[in-house]
């Protein structure tokens, strides 16, 4: 490849990297994809087709400060440092123009959680008398049983599950495993769909994924994100539930219960632990509040 490659050419190479030797899920794949294609766009129009360089890059994000908000800003320029310092490594180009890109300030917002009560209501909405019922109602129990990612969540297998130890195995960011336990009600409601949802949904058919559709195939994240929302607007729960939430709550349970942040950090999958101590923030904001109610001084 020349000194100063065509992106397209730099864009192909970096994601076969990301595939091949990080081994990425497709999902964050497709995410890298979307924001070099849009650089892809700019470069075509202003660099003639070639890798932009520390003379162009801050044009291009005036652009995304002008269309996108600070958190999809960050993004595309975690993505855009991510492209260039793999040339670097690689040789392909001789200088790391991204690197003196000013990243935009992030916002602090602490994680939403349901209480004990809302996760008891949630998880009694699907209606168990129906074969997807019990699965929904599986799946968002073992979600706040476990912590998964929605994206592990659907990709579980059931050579994974072991509902005799308590335990299922992960496969997370980047392709690592990792073990998960389980709680009794997680169990429970397990053990009731794999006995009577699952074979009548299967028909006679074969399917290496836990959780499926009545045609047998897996259930997708943007179907069991869809239905956890109409759960959530039965039970009153504010708006916008989403599969995250409930791993906020799983984490955040845990900590208010004496969980350290190690453990907690292997349970959710996190590569590095200031990703866990977020969950810090929260656990907090509700010591200040019972401060707040209980102290007679407060």
């Amino acid at each position: 490849m020349p000194l100063t490659p065509s992106f397209s050419a730099a864009r192909e190479a970096f994601l076969d990297f990301c595939r091949i030797e990080k081994g990425l899920s497709p999902n964050s794949l497709a995410a890298y994809d979307r924001d070099l294609r849009r650089l892809e766009a700019f470069s075509n129009r202003d660099c003639g087709g070639l890798l932009p360089d520390a003379a162009h890059l801050p044009a291009y994000l005036d652009q995304l400060y002008a269309a996108l908000g600070s958190r999809s800003i960050a993004r595309h320029l975690s993505t855009i440092r991510s492209l260039y310092a793999y040339l670097v490594r690689e040789g392909r180009i001789a200088a790391d123009p991204a690197a003196v890109l000013p990243a935009p300030r992030q916002p602090h917002k602490i994680p939403r959680y349901l209480n004990s009560s809302q996760i008891d209501n949630l998880v009694a909405k699907p209606d168990i008398s129906k074969p997807n019922g019990l699965r929904d109602r599986a799946m968002v129990s073992l979600l706040y049983a476990s912590g998964l990612r929605v994206s592990e969540l659907c990709a579980l297998e059931l050579s994974g599950l072991n509902l005799e130890m308590g335990l299922v195995t992960v496969t997370g960011k980047g392709n690592k495993e990792r073990l998960v336990p389980m709680g009794t009600e997680a169990i429970q409601d397990l053990r009731r769909y794999l006995l009577d949802a699952r074979p009548a949904m299967l028909k006679g058919r074969a399917s290496r994924f836990l959780f499926i559709t009545t045609r047998g195939g897996p259930l997708t994240r943007q179907a069991f994100w869809k239905s956890l929302r109409g759960y959530g607007r039965q039970s009153g729960i504010f708006e916008g539930l989403s599969p995250h939430v409930l791993r906020h709550t799983f984490a955040t349970h845990l900590l208010e219960g004496g969980a350290d942040l190690r453990s907690l950090q292997t349970l959710l999958g996190h590569a590095d632990i200031s990703t866990t101590q977020i969950y810090t923030h929260v656990a907090r904001t509700r010591l200040r509040a019972a401060f707040d109610s209980h102290h007679p001084r407060a």
